[in-house]
């Protein structure tokens, strides 16, 4: 009788480690396609694997070693009180964490539900929420201004005319930088503070200076307010909170103060950290920096900006939100001075800045945005080419804020490339 020969398993899963390595050594040697012109047509020709995670456990552990390094070390050295991190790669939220106190007097920390004040990372809430007007028909990019607020004036009446919803999402109104920000922070209504452009000189030609606003970048959620007939905060709810189960996201101070498990703001005096009082700052112009949220609900918001919730937004939609509306000028910003940087633009409440590879030379898009409110820092950035979404938000103003974006997504990158013999190993767990 013949003895039957029997290969076992850890060979097996062996000789098909070598097979999935030479393919993505295959794989990688094809050129990229063009950055997501993106999101808008579904990918064709896609082999779909079944438990295919965006992340294996091997690199899932090197990640957040790596993560906790990186923060406790800024804890450690005082440059932070507390932050909050998510992570998106491809359709999976593959990092929501918290480092850090809520509140540096005790000994709650922060976790992935820890709500904070996102400031003008707000901005980008109210470019898609406009898009999905749009997409209802209730708005028009070229909706103007003046069709929905008579009283408003700005410039001559050739100008007061002629601007719309696209230039107060792009910051192209012409209105000098920051103007009437004061009365924004001291609560008055959006309204009443739009009726004083008319005292204002126009900064150059209508859409073609790029002038960073608060004042006037609100005046697209009171637009949103005027054809929806609700307020900013039952739209903003109704049409991308619950839909994404953001149930932690808010617009208001009540429900802030009112929150169990929320960070504290901070600021540095005497070189120590002392936490401060709540404010109202921004309630009353929430397009442009009023919105609560915890690191799990912005891994929810991030796959949306990824493309992953048509049934929200459509695709085409989505992509006009990030096309380069008015060029940003070359001015030494912090995101300015990132590795590899080109070049920077405005859309519709998202910086759109343009990188060169290192490793390649070829060139990809980040979409991004930073925030500050009430001694809150925070952080959102978006990779369309790599599938990668970052947001970091923090409780106390921190120059970390101004390299976290290119610091993690270095972490990430690392994190996740594999030898071959990590790549065997991983797959070998995962079968056995």
């Amino acid at each position: 009788m013949k003895k039957r020969f029997i290969i076992p398993p850890v060979i097996t899963a062996i000789v098909l480690c070598f097979f999935l390595i030479s393919a993505k050594k295959v794989q990688n040697k094809t050129d990229l396609s063009k950055e997501i012109q993106a999101y808008a047509a579904p990918p064709q020709n896609v082999i779909d694997l079944p438990n295919t995670p965006a992340i294996n456990d091997f690199q899932k552990q090197k990640l957040e070693q790596a993560l906790n390094e990186y923060f406790e070390k800024a804890i450690r050295n005082r440059k932070i009180v507390g932050a909050a991190v998510s992570i998106v790669k491809c359709d999976s939220i593959i990092f929501a964490g918290g480092f850090g106190k809520r509140n540096i007097r005790n000994s709650e920390t922060i976790d992935q539900e820890t709500i904070f004040r996102i400031g003008s990372v707000s901005k980008g809430f109210a470019g898609i929420l406009t898009g999905i007007q749009v997409q209802e028909g209730l708005l028009d990019w070229n909706e103007k201004i003046v069709d929905h607020f008579p009283d408003f004036r700005f410039g001559n009446t050739k100008r007061t005319n002629s601007v719309t919803v696209s230039h107060v999402l792009s910051h192209a109104t012409g209105l000098p930088y920051h103007s009437f920000t004061n009365l924004v922070e001291k609560g008055l209504s959006i309204e009443d503070i739009s009726k004083k452009f008319r005292t204002i000189r126009p900064k150059g030609k209508l859409g073609k200076i790029y002038s960073y606003q608060n004042a006037a970048f609100a005046l697209s959620g009171a637009m949103i307010e005027k054809v929806t007939q609700k307020t900013f905060s039952e739209t903003i709810q109704e049409k991308i909170f619950d839909p994404l189960h953001m149930t932690s996201a808010s617009t208001d101070y009540e429900s802030l103060i009112k929150a169990d498990n929320v960070a504290r703001p901070h600021r540095l005096k005497y070189r120590r950290w002392r936490p401060v009082a709540f404010n109202k700052k921004y309630y009353n112009a929430i397009a442009a920096g009023g919105v609560n949220a915890s690191a799990t609900d912005m891994g929810k918001w991030m796959k949306l900006l990824l493309g992953q919730h048509p049934e929200i937004i459509e695709n085409d939609i989505l992509q006009k939100v990030f096309t380069p509306a008015v060029e940003i000028p070359k001015s030494y910003k912090y995101y300015q001075k990132w590795p590899g940087h080109i070049s920077s633009s405005y859309g519709f409440g998202w910086r759109l800045h343009t990188f060169s590879n290192a490793d390649d030379n070829d060139t990809y898009t980040m979409i991004h945005h930073g925030g500050y409110v009430n001694n809150f820092r925070s952080e959102i950035a978006i990779f369309p080419k790599k599938e990668l979404g970052i947001t970091v938000l923090f409780n106390s103003p921190t120059k970390l804020a101004r390299t976290v974006i290119p610091d993690l997504e270095n972490i990430i990158k690392n994190s996740l490339e594999m030898s071959e013999q990590e790549e065997m190993l991983a797959v070998v767990n995962n079968i056995q």
